[in-house]
């Protein structure tokens, strides 16, 4: 299959689940923000990238101690669910792009998300290397990765082919997915 035909399998399969993704994700969802966000320093002055945004479930912890939220999602079903949590806040932006060829300026992000998108990559690395490429330098890099697509060890390793320095990693039994807070 190829890169392409993966991304628009994995399009066409948001798109349809959209309606009713946080029904049956926003327990586990939050769970994984909620951890995420004890090691990630965020603050008024912040610039934010969600890379694969989604429903926007992270707006709500994010939005009101960012200076900008940027949710960007190649699934249009998903960002018409976002954009109804978006509405909330003046200071969150959405637009539809694919994460591993974002519309960003080099080094412009203080602090990058990719809550639940990397399993969903044909290519990882080239996904973390374009988060890379938008981050400023010393960005905190927060990235989730399923344990049934990937190890503890492969997706550290994965992490550190895309030169980021693993600051934390929690993969205990509580979640679905390792959690890691990197910088470049």
């Amino acid at each position: 299959m190829t890169e392409w035909n993966k991304k628009r399998q994995t399009m066409h399969h948001y798109n349809h689940s959209a309606k009713v993704y946080d029904i049956q994700y926003s327990q586990e969802q939050d769970s994984k923000i909620k951890t995420a966000l004890e090691s990630a320093p965020l603050g008024k002055q912040r610039l934010v990238l969600d890379a694969g945004c989604g429903t926007g479930m992270l707006f709500p912890y994010i939005a009101e101690t960012a200076k900008l939220v940027v949710g960007a999602d190649i699934s249009a079903g998903m960002l018409r669910e976002a954009r109804k949590k978006a509405k909330q806040y003046s200071n969150v932006e959405l637009l539809r792009a694919d994460a591993d060829h974002g519309p960003f300026p080099d080094q412009i992000f203080d602090v990058v998300f990719a809550v639940t998108l990397l399993q969903n990559m044909p290519a990882p690395q080239q996904t973390l290397s374009e988060m890379k490429r938008v981050s400023k330098n010393e960005t905190f890099i927060v990235a989730t990765g399923l344990k049934k697509t990937f190890s503890g060890e492969e997706f550290a390793n994965l992490l550190w082919k895309a030169e980021l320095e693993i600051l934390l990693m929690k993969t205990d039994n509580q979640q679905k997915e390792h959690i890691v807070l990197c910088t470049k």
